[in-house]
């Protein structure tokens, strides 16, 4: 597939002060590449600017707005797709991107931003990110040994009702996909904001973990959770969290999956994302 080099292609994340957050990005980003013969760039909103570089292979991380910036002024009047790594639409999305793209768009009028879609929309009935959170579920169960565990589909948490109705839209389909290879399924948010306008976030996965009859037996906490980081990775808040109850439950058993950014069956969706942002005029 052949390319213009007045154009240009930005998978990106919400960011992270993780390294292996930044890391994981930039494998997404090369194997799209790959699949798309695009030359995909890794760009985050925030935070990925504060990863000391030396962790990152040398290559400090670059966040979307100064990565525009950067290319419109070589080719002011260039193209950008943007391709967003997020499972709905959060108000990065809806509000933050917009805004710093009519920014950038006020310095370089004659240029042009596409926003792709984000990845799951209740509205239709795709199940391929259920899919993956569903073999998941089950590599692990394969994994212990387990027969028939209960599951939990843990997301953030968010501000936006739309985002918690993504969640709620693959607890539903990872339950239907299992059907009777597991016990219960229940979905739940690492955290949510105060007060009774954001109670769309309940329940807390904490919470979720002290109820029956997910405070006992084999419980598979599936992680809703692009990339690895200060919430998902290693001694992250999540692996808190199912530590904590499991320190409280002599008899409750807790593992979790991995992020799914890097599942070979994302790329699909990611690639149809990134066509269907191409093909708008």
């Amino acid at each position: 597939m052949s390319h213009s080099t007045s154009s240009a292609w930005f998978l990106f994340d919400n960011g992270s002060v993780r390294a292996e957050s930044v890391l994981s990005l930039r494998r997404v980003a090369a194997a799209l590449g790959d699949r798309t013969s695009l030359p995909i760039q890794a760009v985050s909103l925030l935070h990925s600017s504060n990863v000391d570089p030396e962790a990152l292979g040398g290559e400090p991380a670059r966040l979307l707005e100064p990565a525009l910036v950067a290319h419109f002024e070589e080719f002011p009047e260039g193209e950008a797709v943007l391709l967003p790594l997020f499972f709905g639409p959060s108000v990065a999305l809806t509000d933050y991107v917009p805004a710093r793209v009519a920014s950038v768009l006020q310095r370089f009028p004659r240029a042009k931003v596409r926003l792709a879609p984000w990845l799951v929309d209740p509205a239709d009935d795709d199940r391929r990110l259920a899919e993956v959170l569903a073999a998941q579920v089950r590599t692990v169960a394969r994994a212990q040994g387990w027969s028939r565990p209960k599951v939990v589909v843990v997301d953030h948490g968010s501000p936006q009702a739309a985002v918690a109705a993504v969640r709620d839209h693959l607890g539903r389909q990872v339950r239907a996909l299992l059907g009777g290879e597991i016990e219960a399924l229940a979905v739940a948010s690492m955290e949510r904001r105060e007060g009774d306008a954001y109670a769309f976030n309940e329940p807390l996965l904490a919470t979720v973990l002290r109820t029956p009859p997910f405070d006992r037996g084999e419980v598979v906490v599936a992680l809703q959770f692009l990339s690895p980081g200060r919430h998902a990775g290693p001694g992250g808040d999540i692996s808190t969290i199912c530590a904590t109850a499991m320190a409280e439950r002599e008899g409750l058993h807790i593992r979790m999956t991995d992020p799914i950014a890097e599942d070979p069956r994302l790329l699909t969706i990611l690639a149809e994302r990134l066509a269907q942002a191409r093909e708008c005029k």
